[in-house]
């Protein structure tokens, strides 16, 4: 080789090697990027969490690696309210944001939420998918919002969900017919009327092919784009899937075979329940097929056909997510930045897959507000560990500001559980709270209400209300619910008006009446 192009690629190989030291440096000094996984209607239907169906090899091999919440709620079991707590670290009677249609950016104008507080701290913001609720983005909380993928950018679909995509098309042109006709009739629509079509559908396909397969390619080159910049990155990247429809590779429906996934062990709505704490399944209802499907209170039972078809396509699309999450890891470490980067996965509420004679979410019950929550962070000291401590959703916003090293808001209400993962055995939260708004148009007697929960580590109580829609305020009381975890588990029973246990409802009443703050864990409180 000529002793010239030796000189020249010594020096550029000293150069290189120098400017990696460098930036190697760099990044060891800096704030840890944060990636934050949020994966719509997921409840903890995964491996390591013990479902010996689910096929999740990729996240159980995450959790191995971080920590995992075996006891974590949502504060409210519907995405707007559960996104919209969860992103500003405040809770639903405080920001006011109940159900789908509250926006908290209108309600609260100049509110903070989570990436626009770490952009203070000097972190460049980036969205790829449903953070806040579907197409609700929140523009001014990034610096780069809402991207999409390139296919997906047409103007007419601009309001439309990446949750109703199909491959087919022939639902495709069905959707537009249905769509032109709702929109002559209101309007302003859901997933700007394209919330149309089967509930289910497993073409043969490509990964990238659906939604959240081109998310992941998207995802995939910001990151390798945002990698280089001089500052931390705050990455929120949301899943559609397994929300409805159940629309994925056909690939991931053949991993299950679905006679030998189990049906719900619950069936029915618990005994003694008033009717107006359950769900109507209007969201079910939109799909092919399942227009006729009654209230959960009444003698509608689903044909099991039907049950077994709408579970295996929930734990394929479960399987879908898992394999692309596998992916994005993989691209992170291949980046050179999965170990500079704190990484959350969570489910924003639960989802009934045939549990209390229902399908999808809305209720107070824990099949519902149950969700996984799995954190890994640079430096972390104990690994392949799990907690039963009580957390919240609400609790994100100040853990990963102090995994960041950032200062944790003074208005955040909820409570860092960095000293749990310290010490996953700490005594920790005494209660976790959520609530749910019934609204009269699915309230099985036509009238408006609001339940408040408290989840104790052995008791689940619940407090119903009249609610006045014009003040936002709670009325007359109308009723109790009780659930003892430790002997009923599935919450089949409501024991709130046994005799025997007067008592104790006083108890939990005024447990659930003195809120969060009392809940605190001692140390917490003492300081």
């Amino acid at each position: 080789m000529n002793k010239k192009y030796i000189s020249i690629f010594s020096i550029l190989t000293f150069v290189g090697l120098f400017s990696f030291s460098c930036n190697k440096q760099k990044k060891n000094i800096s704030k840890p990027n944060v990636l934050f996984i949020s994966i719509d209607d997921l409840r903890p239907s995964l491996g390591v969490y013990g479902d010996s169906i689910a096929i999740t090899p990729n996240i159980d091999e995450f959790a191995m690696d971080g920590i995992i919440f075996t006891d974590s709620y949502c504060q409210a079991a519907v995405c707007a309210p559960s996104r919209a707590s969860l992103m500003t670290g405040i809770r639903p009677d405080s920001i006011r944001v109940w159900h789908l249609g509250d926006k908290f950016r209108d309600l609260n104008p100049d509110i903070v939420t989570m990436p626009q507080y770490f952009s203070k701290y000097g972190y460049y913001t980036v969205n790829i998918g449903k953070i806040f609720h579907n197409y609700m983005p929140d523009s001014v909380s990034w610096d780069e919002p809402d991207l999409r993928p390139a296919r997906y950018l047409k103007k007419e679909w601009l309001k439309r969900d990446g949750e109703t995509f199909y491959i087919s098309k022939e639902v495709n042109a069905s959707q537009a017919i249905k769509r032109d006709s709702l929109l002559k009739i209101r309007p302003v629509r859901y997933a700007d009327g394209w919330n149309t079509g089967p509930a289910w559908e497993a073409a043969d396909v490509h990964d990238t092919m659906y939604y959240d397969g081109a998310q992941i390619k998207l995802a995939k080159e910001t990151l390798s784009r945002i990698a280089k910049m001089n500052q931390p990155f705050y990455m929120g990247l949301g899943f559609f899937r397994p929300h409805l429809p159940f629309a994925v590779p056909k690939k991931y429906w053949d991993l299950y075979d679905p006679n030998e996934i189990p049906l719900a062990k619950n069936k029915e709505i618990p005994k003694g329940a008033p009717l107006y704490s359950m769900n109507s399944m209007y969201e079910l209802r939109h799909y092919d097929g399942f227009s006729h499907i009654g209230h959960p209170t009444s003698s509608y039972r689903m044909k099991e056909d039907k049950i077994r078809k709408l579970r295996h396509g929930y734990y394929a699309s479960v399987s879908y997510v898992d394999t692309l999450l596998g992916e994005l890891f993989a691209h992170l470490m291949k980046l050179g930045i999965y170990e500079n980067t704190i990484i959350v996965i969570w489910g924003d509420h639960g989802w009934k897959l045939g549990e209390h004679n229902s399908w999808g979410k809305m209720t107070n019950y824990n099949i519902d507000l149950k969700v996984p929550v799995i954190v890994r962070y640079p430096n972390q000291k104990n690994r392949r560990i799990q907690t039963d401590g009580m957390i919240e959703l609400v609790d994100l916003f100040p853990s990963i500001c102090e995994l960041a090293g950032i200062d944790i808001p003074d208005y955040a209400q909820g409570t860092s559980f960095v000293p749990l993962i310290e010490n996953p055995k700490l005594h920790w939260k005494e209660a976790a709270f959520s609530q749910f708004h019934r609204r009269p148009k699915v309230s099985a007697d036509g009238k408006r209400y609001m339940g408040y929960s408290m989840n104790t580590k052995k008791y689940h109580f619940i407090a119903w209300y009249e609610w006045d829609s014009d003040t936002s305020t709670k009325g007359k009381f109308k009723s109790y619910e009780l659930y003892d975890k430790e002997f009923d588990e599935f919450e089949t029973q409501n024991i709130a008006k046994r005799e025997d246990i007067s008592d104790l409802i006083t108890k939990l009443s005024n447990q659930l009446s003195e809120g969060w703050k009392k809940a605190l864990p001692k140390s917490i409180m003492e300081y």
